[in-house]
């Protein structure tokens, strides 16, 4: 990983892309299949672009961001929906807890990350981020779709829940 400030931009500009790209694609895969199925096959395909970036040099590096950032996103709005979908007298909470554990892991992670950059290299320090897709996929094997709520069951509170959408 070298290029100095012109490749870290480009490489933020691909990432933020990708990003947006894998948060429609997502959207539009679960309204097609389930959306536990969806989030498997993200993390399924996670798993080489994230070593890819990782170990890749040259001028695929780029392209592996994308595909890594595309492949994140994806299960990203899926996950929260799921959330309520199993907690469907506490969409607030669900919704919480789900954005804010992940909020929280990166916040944890990030000078983690940079700390064993500045220990090592930036070669070597982010190579364990290429277990977590495949901890992810091995924990979201055993999940099943929920069903969804009744539109007109009552939520928390007596205030009535919106039809569920499926994405």
């Amino acid at each position: 990983m070298s290029g100095g400030e012109l490749a870290g931009s480009a490489a933020l500009f691909v990432l933020y892309g990708g990003g947006a790209a894998g948060t429609v694609v997502g959207g539009r895969l679960a309204s097609r299949w389930d959306r536990v199925r969806v989030v498997r096959w993200s993390y399924a395909a996670a798993m080489p672009a994230v070593a890819g970036v990782v170990f890749v040099l040259g001028p695929f590096f780029h392209l592996f961001v994308a595909l890594t950032s595309a492949a994140l996103y994806v299960p990203f709005s899926l996950r929260v929906t799921l959330g309520q979908d199993c907690l469907p007298t506490r969409i607030g909470t669900a919704s919480g807890v789900t954005l804010g554990l992940t909020v929280s892991a990166g916040g944890v992670a990030g000078p983690l990350i940079g700390a064993a950059a500045d220990a090592t290299s930036l070669r070597t320090a982010p190579a364990p981020l290429v277990l977590f897709p495949v901890l992810a996929w091995l924990l979201i094997r055993r999940l099943s779709e929920p069903t969804p709520p009744e539109p007109d069951a009552p939520v928390s509170r007596g205030v009535k829940s919106r039809a569920w959408s499926g994405a």
